[in-house]
């Protein structure tokens, strides 16, 4: 008994490692294509972007003038549909255009409001 299971053990590992080192004639072996011509360029790919884009990266997005105003239909065009949606309540001033600190104070405004909700709620308890 003390011979068969180093025995078996070996065995069993020299299959596997066969195994792992045949090609079944099935499967085809895959073909490189070949280097584009010279004189070509191949098509750049950027990889996909898995991160959120912050406020100024988008606001710079949109802002298609380059002159730091963003107007309601920019905001539209951009994608920026809360900006859009809130244009009157951030454009304070009514100028007819935001600037990123406007952005700002507007999402600083917003999140004091909130913070004031919250702690001013009672907490509730149910007591039986």
């Amino acid at each position: 008994m003390r011979q068969f299971l180093p025995l078996a053990a070996a065995i069993f590992l020299a299959a596997g490692a066969h195994a792992q080192t045949m090609t079944s004639p099935a499967t085809p072996t895959p073909q490189l294509s070949p280097p584009p011509a010279t004189g070509t360029t191949a098509p750049h790919r950027t990889a996909p972007r898995h991160t959120r884009r912050s406020m100024q990266e988008r606001f710079d997005a949109a802002n298609t003038t380059h002159d730091g105003h963003l107007t309601q239909q920019q905001a539209q065009d951009g994608h920026m549909i809360a900006v859009a949606r809130h244009f009157s309540e951030i454009d304070t001033d009514h100028k007819g255009y935001v600037t990123i600190d406007d952005l700002h104070a507007y999402n600083r405004a917003r999140y004091a409001q909130r913070r004031a909700a919250r702690t001013a709620a009672p907490a509730t308890t149910t007591q039986q």
